[in-house]
C-alpha cells in the first residue's frame, strides 16, 4: 500500500512535535522524520511517543547527511547510516532515505555503493539513495559536487528516492529517470521546482516539473512505495497558511497518483 507522508522538514522552522500534529489534522497518512538540529528527531522515545499520540505512523528515516546535519550524530558517515537503521527499526519504518557523498568525503563515497547494499542486507531496512544535482550559481553547467554521481540511475542501488526539486535544479525529466530506475524507485520526495539553480522545493503543480504527470506515470507502472511531501512552507505567514499548502500538497498527490491507480 503507497503511504502519502509529510517530511517533518516540510514544517520547518517549526520542531518534529509540530509536523506530527500537522500531519494529524490535515490528513496524511504517514510522516517521514528527518533527523536534524532538532533534538527530538534524534530520539527514538520521543518519536514512539509522538506515534502514540498522534496515532500517526512513520514510513521513513531521513538520515543526518545534508550540509547543516553534518555533525549530527558525529561526523562518521557510516556510523550515522548505521544509527539511522537503528532508529527506522525502532518505530517501525522500513526506509532510511540518504544522500550520495559529497565529493570530499572521498573514502566515503569509494565504498558506497557497496557500503549501501550491505548496510541493506545486515539491517533490512531499504537504503533509499536520493538523487541530488550540479551545483550551479545560474542557468549555465553546473559543477559535481556528489561522488560517485548525483544520479542514483547511474549505479546498482536496489533502491532509490526522485526528489523532483532537485531534478529541477539538474534539469531533469522525472519520467525519464522514474523509467530508468524502473522497480528500484522505492520512494518519492513530491515538491516540485522551476528549474533555477534554488533548492526550492515548492507546493507540487506550482512548478515545471510536471508533477501531476509524473504521479499517473508511476501510478500506471505499480509503484508501491511511499510518497512523501517535502516543500517549503518557511515564508508562510502564519499557521493557517501553512496548513493550506500542506493540505493543498497532500490533495495534489491524492488525486493525480490515485486516479491512474484505480
Amino acid at each position: 500500500m503507497t503511504l502519502i507522508a509529510l517530511s517533518t522538514a516540510s514544517t520547518y522552522p517549526e520542531s518534529t512535535a509540530h509536523a506530527f500534529g500537522y500531519a494529524a489534522q490535515v490528513g496524511y497518512d504517514a510522516v517521514e522524520v528527518m533527523v536534524g538540529i532538532d533534538a527530538l528527531s534524534q530520539q527514538t522515545s520521543a518519536i514512539k511517543q509522538l506515534i502514540e499520540h498522534h496515532e500517526m505512523p512513520v514510513c521513513a528515516i531521513h538520515s543526518p547527511c545534508l550540509l547543516w546535519t553534518q555533525r549530527v550524530w558525529g561526523t562518521e558517515p557510516w556510523g550515522k547510516l548505521e544509527r539511522s537503521a537503528e532508529l527506522a527499526s525502532e518505530v517501525g519504518a522500513d526506509v532510511v532515505v540518504v544522500h550520495p557523498p559529497f565529493r570530499w568525503q572521498k573514502d566515503y563515497a569509494a565504498g558506497f555503493v557497496e557500503g549501501i547494499a550491505a548496510l541493506e542486507s545486515s539491517t533490512g531496512i531499504a537504503f533509499a539513495v536520493e538523487n541530488m544535482y550540479p551545483w550551479r550559481a545560474s542557468s549555465r553547467r553546473g559543477m559535481e559536487m556528489y561522488l560517485p554521481s548525483w544520479d542514483p540511475a547511474d549505479h546498482d542501488y536496489a533502491n532509490t528516492t526522485i526528489d523532483l526539486s532537485h531534478a529541477a535544479i539538474a534539469q531533469a525529466d522525472v519520467v525519464a529517470m522514474a523509467d530508468r530506475l524502473g522497480d528500484r524507485l522505492r520512494h518519492v520526495h513530491l515538491t516540485d521546482g522551476s528549474g533555477s539553480a534554488k533548492d526550492e522545493h515548492l507546493v507540487p503543480g506550482r512548478g515545471a516539473m510536471g508533477a501531476a504527470a509524473f504521479l499517473a506515470h508511476i501510478a500506471e507502472q505499480g509503484f508501491g512505495g511511499h510518497i512523501v511531501l517535502e516543500i517549503n512552507t518557511r515564508k508562510c505567514s502564519d499557521r493557517q497558511e501553512r496548513i493550506a499548502d500542506l493540505a493543498e500538497s497532500l490533495a495534489f498527490a491524492r488525486q493525480h497518483f490515485a486516479v491512474r491507480a484505480s
